[in-house]
């Protein structure tokens, strides 16, 4: 069967006046209209193509990429509510539905909402979801601790953001380890730093090799310096003012961070600042 929400690779099998038909090797046929067509795309030849429905809730495919690809979340724009449910933009000619049903709160158009992309069993049509809970699960992890995952920016809490790992788990960057502009909905790549007892899971922006520090304070300042090309104006002369302002730690726990730091031979300690090391 020609599954829906995916890139997949078909087979040309026929030139028709609407476009070219492509089959997989059980035979099933799917359009690929001629606004999509190539004069490089010939019978016999393999093409790779996302498969959804169209406006006529016919099986096509499409050259174009979609923001949000099945089992995965994205950040999207409501285009238009109606008696069935929201409308969003993800790229292709026909809108993506939210039912009411997978709205925690009623949509509102023009606002941009974290969905799951879903396929109905019943009907066989993709939706979204904004239920976001429901398509996370930390029960049974694939992660482990210094692993490489990508991420999906999901929510701003107090301690920091919620992240999506993997579209699968979820996950925390803690606010005093984030030393970057973060938006909801950005995709990046992050580190696996810690599993919890309750299976909950600590996120990293920096490779866990950067980590390995005898105190946070001194992760703090590491990344700090890591951010700011190396070298922070910043000593254990600086006036504690200075250092709050820039770690919200006192003097005295700055300094024992950095003579730990300076002791491991990852910093520098000059008159005008700080400086890291090259490793």
């Amino acid at each position: 069967m020609i599954e829906q929400g995916k890139f997949i690779k078909l087979g040309i099998v026929k030139r028709s006046t609407f476009g070219l038909f492509l089959g997989d090797k059980d035979g099933e046929e799917v359009l690929l209209p001629n606004k999509y067509c190539t004069d490089s795309m010939k019978p016999g030849l393999d093409v790779e193509v996302f498969i959804y429905r169209d406006s006529e809730d016919r099986k096509v495919a499409t050259t174009l990429t979609p923001k949000i690809l099945f089992n995965e979340f994205a950040l999207l724009k409501v285009t238009a509510v109606a008696k069935v449910g929201a409308f969003m933009d993800w790229g292709l000619e026909k809108d993506l539905m939210v039912p009411f049903r997978e709205q925690p709160q009623d949509m509102e158009e023009g606002r941009w909402y974290i969905v799951y992309l879903d396929l109905d069993e019943k009907s066989d049509r993709l939706f979204a979801s904004n239920r976001v809970e429901r398509h996370l699960q930390n029960d049974k992890l694939s992660v482990a601790e210094g692993d490489e995952v990508s991420l999906v920016v999901w929510q701003k809490t107090d301690l920091g953001y919620t992240v999506i790992i993997n579209h699968t788990h979820k996950g925390l960057v803690f606010e005093n380890e984030i030393f970057q502009d973060l938006n909801v909905g950005e995709k990046l790549k992050g580190y696996v730093k810690k599993v919890r007892d309750d299976n909950k899971i600590d996120i990293s922006l920096q490779p866990i090799g950067y980590l390995k520090f005898n105190d946070a304070n001194s992760e703090l300042i590491f990344s700090a310096l890591k951010e700011n090309q190396g070298f922070l104006p910043l000593t254990d002369k600086s006036s504690p003012e200075a250092i709050y302002s820039q770690f919200g730690i006192s003097k005295k726990a700055f300094k024992k961070s950095i003579g730990a730091l300076y002791k491991q031979k990852k910093i520098l300690i000059e008159t005008s600042g700080i400086r890291l090391l090259e490793e």
